[in-house]
């Protein structure tokens, strides 16, 4: 008896120990770029139906709308300009443009310690959107976002470990100046975080702009050139199967100037794409073929995402579903087809239509997320903190989403049948020769923290521990943790004269700090 006493005791204390020091990369329970591709919605014979379709799409159909920069590269490529303004791919262009394509894309970091590696199905998650609202949890009420607010969410991201890039999710509303509000929002993201940054451009024009302060950040265009840790969301397609003329300008531009792109087809199930679950697919994978073609005509090989995008509508009012199980299997369907050409692909997952980060967000969340990954997309956009279809944007919600995201990949990493892990010798030691049960173990202690992932805000404990602790509320507690990162100085702040630089070439709206 005193031996257990011992090894129960001995247990106790080696489990704090080693829940106190962190771990090492390469014993982490979950981490970026972990394999999913476990699930697959379509069957192969599926797969070929929709990548079929699509070419026919393309041969037949064709995409409007090209900026004559675009008919002119497209044309040159072998696209053909029919009478009627639509540029149509024969089946060979595509062929040529996929052998071409990237099929290896790293998105850097700044700091370089969280570059993203995207091929095959490692799986990434991180944020994304364009919403026009902060959503206050303290006062149940939306108000308008502004630049102090998406410099607030960067640096939140830049401590969770389970987001793992930035993709500019709300917009500077308080900028009325477009020009100003797209540079203000790339100041804003990389002085609150050195992960990965995506954002958007608002014309043609601004990217100049944008790379003067990008070269500028990097210490000179060749640096950036060679880890360019900011890229562009193209929304390229104004679905159905037209070119959005002033964005496809932006990506030209954005090419020439070394950043990788996300070819982003957004195209709404029953309104700008078909109604089925196969046939939206089918479509976000003919418009983002066309791009595909767009960009390695322009150059061949340049880092580009193939970004099916496709959000489901609620039929009986025409509003967003993206909490919904539609949308999780479109976004799982993408990924299918990401696989299928070989390409690094992205695609929506973890947003909820929910105005708040209650029990209804919890479900949505988790939803998407979990199939994403498991699915094996490799860029799972808008998986933390959107709400009410897009249009709301919550800071604790990102916070609570790190223990989300955490459990869904562990449901990614899923579960190794070894000799070690079917455990036969452990069995036989604790039922024949030891106290009968495995807490304390030194296996069991080896692996709580190699295989467990435990959550930092979510709780765990006993209605009697509950009532102790004075009953723990978890919005409470993210709220906690926002003010507590708030309230230090950005680990991703630019160089003081680097900064002030800035400042003098840009009229920069955020307040120093």
């Amino acid at each position: 008896m005193s031996e257990n006493k011992t090894r129960r005791s001995g247990g106790r204390a080696a489990r704090q120990a080693m829940r106190a020091a962190p771990l090492a990369d390469n014993v982490r329970p979950i981490r970026a770029g972990m394999e999913g591709g476990t699930y697959k919605p379509l069957s192969d014979h599926d797969v070929q139906r929709i990548h079929e379709t699509a070419l026919k799409a393309l041969e037949t159909i064709g995409m409007a709308d090209a900026p004559q920069s675009g008919i002119d590269v497209l044309v040159n490529a072998g696209a053909i300009l029919g009478d009627d303004g639509r540029l149509r791919f024969p089946r060979s262009v595509v062929e040529d443009a996929l052998a071409m394509a990237a099929k290896k894309v790293t998105l850097f970091s700044r700091d370089g310690k969280n570059d993203l590696e995207l091929y095959g199905n490692r799986v990434h998650y991180g944020t994304a959107g364009a919403a026009v609202h902060l959503v206050d949890v303290e006062h149940n009420e939306y108000r308008e976002c502004g630049v102090q607010d998406l410099h607030n969410a960067a640096k939140i991201v830049d401590k969770l470990d389970n987001v793992h890039f930035l993709q500019r999710p709300m917009v500077c509303r308080d900028i009325p100046d477009n020009y100003e509000m797209d540079l203000n929002t790339i100041y804003a993201c990389c002085s609150g975080t050195t992960k990965h940054i995506g954002t958007s451009f608002t014309e043609p024009d601004f990217v100049k702009g944008a790379f003067e302060m990008l070269y500028e950040i990097a210490g000179g265009e060749d640096k950036y050139r060679a880890r360019p840790f900011l890229s562009n969301s193209n929304c390229f397609v104004v679905p159905p199967m037209k070119f959005a003329t002033e964005s496809c300008e932006v990506m030209e531009a954005c090419i020439r100037g070394g950043m990788p792109v996300l070819l982003l087809s957004a195209g709404m199930a029953g309104a700008t794409a078909p109604s089925t679950t196969a046939g939206a697919i089918a479509q976000a994978t003919a418009e983002c073929l066309a791009g595909i073609v767009y960009v390695n005509a322009i150059k061949p090989g340049h880092p580009a995402i193939f970004g099916t995008w496709p959000f489901g509508l609620d039929l009986r009012t025409g509003a967003m579903s993206i909490g919904s199980g539609e949308q999780a299997l479109l976004t799982a369907g993408c990924a299918q087809m990401h696989k299928f050409y070989g390409l690094p692909g992205g695609a929506a997952g973890g947003a909820s239509d929910s105005k708040m980060p209650d029990m209804q967000a919890g479900w949505e969340q988790m939803c998407s997320n979990v199939m994403a990954g498991l699915a094996g997309l490799n860029m799972v956009y808008e998986a933390a903190g959107m709400h009410a279809s897009l249009l709301g944007f919550c800071l604790e919600s990102l916070i609570i989403a790190d223990d989300v995201i955490g459990q869904a990949q562990r449901c990614v990493r899923g579960i190794e049948v070894s000799d070690e892990t079917l455990a036969l010798d452990q069995i036989a030691d604790v039922c024949l020769n030891g106290p009968g049960h495995y807490l304390g173990t030194d296996q069991t202690l080896s692996r709580m923290e190699a295989d467990y992932v435990y959550p930092t805000l979510g709780d765990r404990t006993s209605p009697k521990e509950w009532l102790e602790n004075d009953k723990p509320d978890l919005i409470e507690k993210a709220i906690k943790l926002k003010n507590e990162i708030l309230a230090q100085k950005s680990d991703a702040l630019l160089d003081p004269d680097l900064d002030m630089a800035l400042r003098r070439d840009f009229n920069i709206h955020l307040k120093r700090g």
